[in-house]
């Protein structure tokens, strides 16, 4: 049982991994394992301590959400520069990309495009060039 080590200290209760010290009360306590965190009418975050007497659960949680931050912003800049060199090796092997394709197709449909009005513009003045005798 955890009360026994009330009122002694953080490192004689820690020893049971199942009791959790408030620092604020002297308190050992059980840990209330249905729930994540302590809660504050149990005992204040920065107050708590668990597994060892020196780290209370406000700069647990602190530490853990400034170091899950930084594994998902290198992860995201990882995952940046694994996208940006493959990229460059299909511009430097010369393997033209999708977007290159369909660029040439669309220059290659306003080229015919172009020389299909140009054909029917230069008929449209042959025409009127023959029927005013210009011709």
């Amino acid at each position: 049982d955890c009360r026994q080590y009330t009122n002694r200290s953080c490192e004689e209760c820690l020893k049971n991994v199942t009791c959790l010290w408030c620092a604020s009360s002297q308190r050992c306590m059980e840990y209330p394992v249905r729930r994540i965190l302590p809660p504050a009418d149990l005992c204040e975050l920065r107050s708590a301590r668990w597994g060892v007497c020196w780290v209370n659960f406000e700069a647990l949680i602190i530490a853990m959400s400034v170091v899950g931050g930084t594994l998902l912003i290198m992860l995201g800049v990882c995952c940046c520069c694994c996208c940006c060199k493959k990229k460059s090796k299909k511009q430097v092997l010369g393997g033209p990309d999708k977007d290159d394709e369909r660029a040439a197709r669309e220059r290659e449909k306003r080229r015919v495009r172009q020389e299909e009005r140009r054909a029917e513009m230069k008929s449209r003045h042959d025409e009127i060039r023959r029927k005013y005798g210009t011709v």
